[in-house]
């Protein structure tokens, strides 16, 4: 079995879609309205993004994950966002997700980024275990506005 990172791609549109859609529904949203947007803007992405890597397995995407840069008032650094990480089912339990974080983390370094950091739900006990595995679980609880 071989992995693989890199950029994403525009003949990559279909694959993206399906993997996209898969995460929409992972988290009971509906985001199609905006999805031939983001393709644009993962594909010419501004300085902070937002950027996109896909998993290749044995030449088949089996993952993906978003992400984007940002100041904060707590540093000079940027910060880097892991905002989207999604895996195939087909594919799971084979690492893809782990080389993914790891990609985003190498990334952010390369691009002087401070830290890189992601939200998740409480219930998503299968995602929680590889993410104890390689970061640290914060004590921040997000509040977002109504509406």
């Amino acid at each position: 079995m071989t992995l693989a990172i890199r950029k994403l791609e525009k003949s990559d549109h279909a694959r993206w879609l399906e993997l996209w859609r898969g995460y929409q529904a992972f988290y009971e949203a509906d985001l199609r309205a905006d999805e031939e947007r983001l393709f644009e803007a993962l594909l010419a992405p501004e300085s902070d993004g937002p950027f996109c890597l896909v998993c290749e397995v044995d030449g088949t995407i089996a993952g993906i994950t978003q992400f984007l840069y940002h100041k904060t008032t707590w540093g000079a650094e940027r910060r880097c966002y892991l905002n989207d990480l999604f895996t195939d089912a087909a594919f799971r339990g084979r690492g893809v997700a782990r080389l993914l974080i790891e990609a985003v983390e190498e990334r952010a370094r390369a691009d002087g980024a401070g830290q890189v950091y992601w939200l998740t739900q409480e219930f998503n006990h299968t995602a929680r275990k590889l993410y104890d595995q390689v970061a640290v679980c914060t004590p921040f609880i997000k509040y977002a506005m109504r509406g």
